[in-house]
């Protein structure tokens, strides 16, 4: 309850849905706002949610009124990755070039 009503004011990008009997879960999205995950926090201590919360890059402010600075606007979501530059395949080649296994080829 005590991170709910004074650590949550405090964090930058994160907003809380009160859902009567649902358990307490940490919904992380896209910038689509597609659902990537959810992290149930039932079994875990305000010490625990907090230090999740920094793992997962969500800024803390001082206060909650505090600015926030321009390099954690959009935290916790970490910029795209940047496109590589197309490869020409060589003349006795083939076969298409390689992608990354992380690489989406309709990006």
């Amino acid at each position: 309850k005590a991170f709910v009503t004074q650590d949550i004011p405090l964090y930058h990008n994160l907003e809380m849905k009160h859902l009567p009997g649902a358990d307490p879960e940490l919904v992380l999205l896209s910038h689509r706002y597609e659902e990537l995950e959810r992290i149930p926090l039932s079994d875990m201590t305000r010490e625990e949610i907090n230090q999740l919360l920094q793992e997962l890059g969500f800024y803390r402010k001082e206060t909650p009124d505090a600015p926030v600075p321009e390099e954690f606007q959009f935290a916790p979501a970490k910029p795209l990755p940047s496109p590589l530059p197309p490869q020409a395949p060589t003349a006795d080649s083939k076969t298409p070039p390689k992608r990354d296994k992380g690489e989406h080829p309709d990006l």
